[in-house]
């Protein structure tokens, strides 16, 4: 179990630069914050999302090797430990094998709270079968008859982070989060995915735009934003 004292954060993502992109700032401000934050990548996006490499000539393992050190430069710069499991893509195949380590990862670390993807994506199967994978294992991860070296675990929050076109992915945006003070650390972090370079700009005005959100609906003024959507109500003494 973690020996941090301000306990663990997850992130599950179901390719190896999703965390980057979608959940970058979350990761460095709790990384800030002294927060032990764990990174899981189902894949390493080989067959659907990197098509540059593909074009270059790159065999299947070149490109696997290339995603992994893309990605682990990524969570280096933002504080996060990461973790692969080669689970491929294209489909995502979440078997009971890789069921269980995602179960016993839970278990062992305790999350204080889970990102990962949203419920519905049109456009990407393997992302909403993370989802569906990740809440069927944190159901697991919380039943006492299950085989573990480890104690069950509470109630983590689960938050979903936004999709690439969250309007055709029913994506509700329930908290809007400043990533303004790591943006910058974000935004280095999207440049290690070379692979997918054609995604810098784009993130980079969706967290602007975030941002203009957040200030308006916090009053303050924010530059950077991040949005996430809750799968389970927020239980508190006082409404915020």
């Amino acid at each position: 179990m973690t020996n941090n004292p301000k306990g663990t954060i997850t992130v599950v993502s179901a390719h190896s630069a999703d965390f980057v992109w979608r959940a970058g700032g979350a990761i460095a401000l709790y990384h800030d914050l002294g927060y032990q934050v764990r990174v899981l990548c189902l894949s390493y996006g080989e067959r659907g999302e990197s098509a540059r490499l593909w074009k270059q000539g790159r065999t299947l393992d070149e490109i696997k090797a290339i995603r992994r050190f893309e990605a682990e430069q990524a969570a280096e710069i933002l504080g996060a430990q990461v973790r692969f499991f080669d689970a491929g893509d294209y489909p995502l195949e979440t078997t009971k094998e890789l069921q269980d380590e995602i179960v016993q990862e839970f278990r062992e670390h305790r999350p204080e709270f889970i990102l990962t993807h949203s419920l519905t994506d049109p456009y990407n199967a393997d992302h909403p079968r993370t989802t569906e994978f990740v809440l069927e294992c944190r159901i697991l991860a919380q039943a006492h008859g299950y085989p573990s070296d480890f104690p069950v675990i509470g109630a983590p929050p689960v938050f979903l982070y936004e999709p690439h076109q969250p309007e055709q992915c029913n994506f509700q945006v329930d908290v809007l989060l400043n990533i303004t003070p790591v943006f910058e650390r974000k935004r280095k972090a999207m440049e290690c995915m070379a692979a997918q370079e054609h995604l810098w700009a784009y993130y980079t005005d969706v967290a602007k735009r975030r941002g203009v959100q957040a200030g308006r609906n916090s009053g303050g003024s924010i530059q950077y934003g991040e949005a996430y959507q809750r799968v389970y109500p927020y239980v508190g003494e006082v409404l915020v």
